[in-house]
């Protein structure tokens, strides 16, 4: 059996790092986990390839190969997924599909053959049994969650890992806390299940063993969902894994309570955590309480955040606009809250409602619910009807991302950042491709760029004060370029 994995492509997003890629000569911010995942799931006498359409094209040949297609995406993937659908269709190769977007829309895609939908260690079983018995049925669902102690080692091996900034690996599924807007507890529930720290050095020992020494992305939606299993078993063996090794470093999700618990911090930067990514939505408080935040009140929370970042772990965040409780002071309040606490890398979009959150549920019985939404955070756009007028409500969004994009706001975060940051050493070797990048930064950003004298400002401000930051300062200095041309394709 032939069987073709295919990835559709990203847009232009905030998260494609996309106009940062080209300054490191890498071509996808990250590989397909899910569909390595599934591959390793399938029977081994199966030949399996992957097709990564955010690397290369797909190619007719490849089509006439498979036997099958198995195609997995996220809901900002809708349009590319069905480009590839078409092609598939008119190659006349069936589809199985799963994955996030098709579990919440699997009727809006009539024209996949088979729908391996909620998490593949259940459902994908019964699909196979049936296949080798000829008679697979459309759709395949379950409200259980399985156990992953038995998840396999992704099939690192069908990756050209030069064309990628960094890896994934999965340490757990589900979340303790049920944010109105979230539907990560629609997919994967509320109590964390975890893989044994046997599981995740296996996954990494896989990596390091193809020559893998970049970062590494645990891509849990909370990592911290189990603290007890994280301090007693999981960071004491990835800090014992990483000893005499160079250039690996981790980054996650957490929630902002992470930072009530020093020793957990601790360990985390010991165990190589450079930066976590922490949903704060908004300083208003109303807002916090109407969206279920409750892990977030009650907190100073720009102290909060510099907590982490003192403990050595970068903080990028999450933000939200356009909750019931928002009132035009909203924007002002999010940029002071921005630029106080540091957090370089914002993230900041209007309310959508995914389908299957008690959010999409609530405003649809209230007649609010216009549409799917589009996955992006950041495109401005919205699939429901704000309280506050719609027009106010996007001026003042771009009026967010307008000035803490701006050179002189986005620099002036990053130096007050650095002032914070802590992090232990981390031995990183030698990468000609990021010496080249670093070149590439003065002519495209100190020469070219309409930030060049703050680029040169931050040059001269970290060689003094924080020279050994001085990768990571120019590493921003980057993104910001990225975040940039995002903000003025989309949002301007």
């Amino acid at each position: 059996m032939h069987i073709l994995m295919v990835y559709p492509e990203f847009p232009d997003t905030f998260w494609s790092f996309k106009h940062a890629l080209k300054f490191v000569h890498k071509k996808a911010s990250s590989p397909p986990l899910g569909l390595l995942t599934v591959a390793a799931m399938l029977p081994e006498s199966w030949e399996t390839r992957l097709i990564d359409l955010n690397i290369t094209s797909l190619q007719h040949k490849d089509l006439e190969w498979a036997d099958y297609v198995f195609i997995s995406a996220m809901v900002v993937q809708r349009e590319a997924a069905y480009k590839v659908i078409a092609r598939c269709k008119e190659a006349g190769v069936k589809i199985v599909a799963g994955g996030p977007l098709f579990t919440s829309e699997y009727a809006a895609f009539p024209d996949v053959d088979y729908l391996i939908l909620n998490e593949a260690e259940i459902t994908l079983p019964y699909f196979l049994n049936d296949l080798e018995r000829g008679e697979p049925q459309h759709i395949y669902t379950t409200p259980e969650f399985p156990d992953i102690h038995e998840t396999p080692i992704p099939k690192w091996e069908l990756l050209d890992l030069k064309q990628y900034a960094t890896m994934n690996i999965q340490f757990s599924r589900g979340c303790p806390y049920d944010c109105e807007f979230c539907n990560i507890t629609t997919l994967y529930g509320r109590k964390p299940r975890t893989k044994t720290a046997k599981q995740i050095v296996a996954e990494l020992d896989g990596l390091y063993a193809l020559g893998w020494r970049g970062g590494v992305f645990f891509v849990d939606d909370n990592f911290i969902g189990n603290k007890r299993q994280l301090k007693e078993e999981i960071l004491p063996a990835l800090t014992q894994w990483r000893r005499g090794k160079i250039g690996i470093k981790f980054n996650t999700e957490v929630s902002i309570n992470l930072a009530d618990d020093d020793e957990l911090m601790h360990m985390m930067a010991q165990a190589g955590f450079d930066t976590v990514f922490v949903g704060i939505e908004t300083p208003n408080a109303d807002s916090l309480a109407e969206c279920n935040k409750f892990q977030n009140q009650n907190r100073d929370l720009v102290e909060s955040v510099k907590s982490l970042q003192r403990a050595g772990l970068e903080v990028q965040g999450g933000f939200i606009v356009g909750f019931d409780h928002d009132t035009p002071s909203i924007f002002q309040r999010q940029i002071d809250f921005i630029q106080q606490s540091g957090i370089v890398t914002a993230m900041v979009g209007l309310l959508q409602a995914p389908n299957g959150t008690r959010l999409y549920k609530r405003l649809e019985e209230e007649g609010r619910v216009l549409a799917e939404m589009s996955g992006d955070n950041v495109d401005g756009s919205t699939n429901i009807i704000p309280k506050m007028d719609l027009e106010v409500l996007k001026e003042g969004y771009r009026k967010i991302l307008n000035q803490i994009y701006s050179p002189e706001y986005y620099y002036e975060r990053v130096i007050t950042f650095l002032k914070e940051y802590k992090p232990p050493r981390i031995k990183m070797p030698l990468d000609i491709q990021y010496l080249m990048a670093l070149w590439r930064s003065i002519y495209e950003l100190g020469i070219k760029g309409v930030e060049r004298a703050h680029y040169w400002r931050l040059w001269l401000w970290t060689l003094f004060h924080k020279p050994r930051l001085f990768p990571q300062a120019i590493t921003f200095a980057i993104y910001g370029y990225h975040f940039r041309t995002i903000c003025e394709l989309h949002v301007s």
